[in-house]
Order: structure tokens, then sequence, then C-alpha cells
């Protein structure tokens, strides 16, 4: 029996508003943890997977219809899409090949002032692990995550990330509580 296409998504992808791939189902990759990284492909941050032996992150894994990977790998340019079939754990009974998207660990680096987090785009994906794994999971997502002394660009009254959502002001409030605990930094223009 051939293996059907899927993808593990650990970010935004985590949200089901942002796409429209089928059979959608909570997930686990082990052997990685998230980072916020900058690339020169791309204005702002953004979030990589990159290799954490005792790490296990939470996501969501759907299917690519028809093995079509083209929009994905489209939607996902700045990223290298690699195998991830058997650091997943998954509720699916039928045979999956799963990827995973990441940079190459030499095409990013820290991100700085220049290329702060989008919050349109954090809100985004702390959104989908609410909806998704509810406040346990979303508070895993920022246990699990590297680089939160990077800054933080407060642009929902104007936001940047194409495919922001609205978020309910419950989400709200928890978003801006856990980066207040954790005293990240927020800005409200870029080091542009």
């Amino acid at each position: 029996m051939t293996a059907d296409p899927y993808f593990f998504g650990y970010g935004s992808l985590v949200n089901r508003a942002t796409h429209d791939f089928t059979n959608p189902q909570p997930a686990q990759l082990t052997g990685w943890c998230r980072a916020w990284r900058h690339t020169d492909l791309r204005p702002a941050a953004f979030l990589t997977v990159v290799p954490a032996p005792d790490t296990t992150i939470d996501g969501l894994i759907a299917h690519v219809p028809n093995g079509d990977w083209q929009a994905l790998d489209q939607r996902e340019w700045a990223y290298d899409r690699i195998p991830a079939t058997a650091s997943v754990t998954h509720p699916v009974t039928k045979p999956v090949e799963i990827a995973v998207y990441s940079v190459p660990l030499t095409r990013h680096t820290t991100p700085t002032d220049r290329h702060p987090i989008l919050l349109s785009y954090l809100d985004v994906v702390i959104q989908g692990y609410l909806r998704e794994f509810g406040t346990g999971g979303a508070d895993r997502f920022f246990q699990t995550t590297q680089g939160w002394e990077t800054p933080i660009l407060d642009d929902r009254n104007a936001p940047r990330y194409p495919r922001h959502q609205q978020l309910t002001a419950q989400q709200i409030a928890y978003v801006d509580d856990r980066l207040a605990a954790m005293k990240a930094r927020i800005v409200t223009t870029s080091g542009r």
C-alpha cells in the first residue's frame, strides 16, 4: 500500500483557518524544537525547527491531496521540506509519509531589532495552539520554542502577516499575559 503524503505543521499551519489541507490531526514531533530565526529571504523573524534530541513539540499533520506539494512548497518557500515520518507520533492508522519544513542551519541567523517577530504572526500561531491543544498546549509552545529574546513588533493595528486572523479578547489576553510573564520586548517600530 502506498503511503499518503502528510506535512507536520508547528507554527501557523497549526491554525486551520490559514489553510484548507484535509484530515488535519494533532501530532507530536520528537527530536526537534521550534526557534525564532531570521534569513535574508524574509524581512521578519519566523519559526523554523532545529534539532533538539530530548524535545517533543506539538503540531498538526494534514494530508497533501494527490501528493501535490506545489502550493505548500510555495507557501513555505524559505524552507526545505525534509522527511520526518519516523519522528512523528499521530493518530492516523493508514500508512503515511510525513514531511516537515525547516530552514537549513546555514541559511538562518539569530533575529535582531531589524528583523523582529511579527505579533500578528505570533497571534495566528497561538490561536491555532489554543484551538488544537488548549491552554496547556499553548503553554508548551512557549516552553519548547527558542529565541524569545527576539523583539516582537506590535503590528496588531496594521497586521503585516498576510494570513493574520481576528483573535478573541480572551486569546489576545492570553498572548499578552504570556509575553509579559516572559518579559518579552515589545516594540512599536522595526529597527529599519
